[in-house]
């Protein structure tokens, strides 16, 4: 029986990943050994990035509400506590949606949750 070599399926594997490696600077977008680390590298920053914009997007609603919170006369963690308080369950997606395109009901949610602070 003959021997079989791997030629094919390394070239093809190479070029795999020197396909996703286009692009890159130098060596790492031209010789495999490099460009699989840097791509290797990429790939695991992406997936750390992807779990990273989640936490990102939390923050800035955080910070829209706190806002609009303010301009009500509350602080972020009165506000959340009063609405929590009076069972309202909206989630900070919306309420920051809602503090940029819809004062006035942001104003309602507010004046709810002063009263059941107070």
């Amino acid at each position: 029986m003959a021997r079989i070599k791997g030629g094919m399926h390394a070239k093809k594997k190479h070029n795999r990943v020197l396909k996703l490696a286009k692009g890159y600077r130098g060596a790492r977008s031209k010789q495999y050994r490099i460009a699989k680390q840097s791509v290797m590298r990429a790939l695991a920053s992406s997936y750390a990035g992807r779990k990273e914009r989640k936490r990102q997007f939390r923050s800035l609603w955080i910070a829209r509400i706190n806002a609009a919170a303010r301009l009500n006369g509350l602080s972020y963690s009165k506000f959340m506590y009063g609405l929590k308080q009076a069972g309202v369950d909206i989630n900070r997606k919306i309420l920051s949606d809602m503090a940029i395109n819809d004062a006035e009901g942001f104003a309602t949610l507010a004046e709810l949750a002063k009263s059941k602070i107070a």
